[in-house]
């Protein structure tokens, strides 16, 4: 991925030495006047960086990207989505797993790369969780309702065999039906949203049935709320 990091950091840091020459600003101590530029420096480069993502084609990485905190707060928000990361690739395998940013990325491909399917994946041409989908997707229910100030983004995807039409029909129908089990299970629907993009967004080449297998997925992207993102505010500013 090619960007102007460069130029955006230097554009942030001129942001930050502005607003440390605020009378507001030098009036705060240290660790406050650290969090109020890393939040300011984070949310812009967060912001150009997920619009970046976004548009190349990996909409759940820019959503998680794009709503970085930044600075004190989100290094708080960064150590509860360590330790939910590590949870989640401890107790469901099958289950690709980044901290990206202050938010987790979680992938399920149609199959491992030894074969095996483990995790949340569909029968060719279905659209109904499995039986061993289902315990994949119970885990995840219990971890997430432990962290309970997370947004959840769960995104269907398909590889290119069949007709656009089709494929964005199936995947928009696997990504209902996972959103579904959650929301049956105990998942809150207003932390849930559902997208679905067909074979628009792979994320390798499809020119292997390997490959297509990996494109075959469903993409969990967990991200901060409001109400974490507050309370980590308030925490830094304690420090």
């Amino acid at each position: 991925m090619k960007t102007n990091f460069g130029k955006t950091v230097l554009f942030v840091a001129a942001i930050a030495l502005a607003a440390s020459s605020c009378k507001t600003v030098q009036k705060t101590n240290k660790t406050q006047r650290g969090a109020a530029i890393g939040t300011a420096g984070g949310a812009i480069i967060g912001g150009i960086i997920g619009n970046n993502v976004g548009k190349k084609g990996n909409t759940v990485l820019g959503a998680v990207i794009g709503g970085v905190v930044g600075g004190v707060a989100g290094g708080i928000i960064g150590n509860k989505m360590d330790r939910q990361a590590e949870k989640i690739k401890t107790e469901i395998p099958g289950a690709e797993v980044e901290r990206v940013g202050e938010g987790i990325v979680v992938t399920f491909p149609d199959k491992n790369p030894d074969g095996t399917k483990m995790g949340v994946y569909f029968d060719f041409n279905q659209s109904a969780i499995t039986s061993n989908s289902k315990l994949a997707l119970d885990k995840l229910v219990k971890i997430f309702n432990e962290y309970p100030e997370t947004n959840i983004l769960v995104e269907g995807h398909t590889d290119d065999k069949g007709t656009d039409t089709y494929n964005l029909t199936l995947s928009q129908k696997r990504a209902e039906a996972v959103g579904n089990y959650l929301k049956a299970n105990g998942i809150v629907s207003s932390r849930l949203t559902i997208k679905w993009y067909g074979e628009s967004q792979p994320k390798v080449d499809n020119t292997t049935d390997a490959n297509r297998s990996e494109n075959r997925r469903v993409e969990f992207g967990i991200m901060a709320n409001d109400a974490m993102k507050e309370a980590a505010k308030k925490e830094a500013a304690k420090n």
